[in-house]
């Protein structure tokens, strides 16, 4: 079994502090540090490291202690997106890192996803870019309480939630999103 257990930002944490991410504090079951050359994802149950050349790291058993605090509210983080210029190829070094494909989608453009317990991977299939983390989604309760450098929420493609981006002239050294929690089911009757 797989599971993401740390993701490290690149930059230090004062790039990431006007859009409300605190220094040493984890999101959801997922650890996050800061300083990193670039997005790595830290997985537990990985097989081999940097599949395809992603930044996939052998991350130890368990989740960080306690559930952080952030002043943007961060609840959990849905995904990270990873671009590949080679679908096929990243999907081979995936499946013998031990990542199990869970679904995949043409349009509109090649996806792959991989449930990692905490969040999901997401590999987007982009002709001309290396393989490469690019970016993550965060959850929050709120997205209007956000404000600036955060742009308006708009309806998500997943039914029933909404979404917001930072855009490029914000200055951070990595895509980011923010997103409403997923809508609750209800049980069978």
């Amino acid at each position: 079994m797989t599971v993401a257990r740390a993701l490290a930002l690149p930059g230090e944490p004062g790039a990431w502090a006007p859009v409300g991410f605190a220094a040493g504090e984890p999101i959801g079951d997922v650890a996050l540090a800061f300083g990193a050359p670039a997005l790595e994802l830290a997985i537990e149950g990985l097989r081999a490291e940097a599949p395809d050349g992603l930044a996939l790291l052998q991350a130890p058993p368990g989740p960080p202690a306690g559930h952080g605090e952030h002043p943007n509210g961060a609840l959990a983080i849905d995904h990270v997106v990873a671009l590949t210029d080679d679908m096929d190829r990243t999907l081979v070094a995936l499946d013998s890192a031990g990542l199990e494909l869970r679904r995949e989608r043409r349009a509109p453009a090649r996806q792959a996803f991989f449930n990692l317990r905490t969040l999901v991977l997401e590999v987007v299939e982009a002709p001309g870019r290396a393989p490469a983390l690019w970016g993550v989604t965060v959850v929050v309760e709120d997205l209007d309480a956000l404000g600036p450098p955060v742009g308006a929420p708009r309806d998500a493609v997943q039914p029933g939630r909404r979404i917001a981006t930072v855009p490029k002239e914000a200055g951070l050294p990595a895509a980011l999103a923010f997103m409403t929690p997923r809508p609750q089911r209800s049980a069978p009757s």
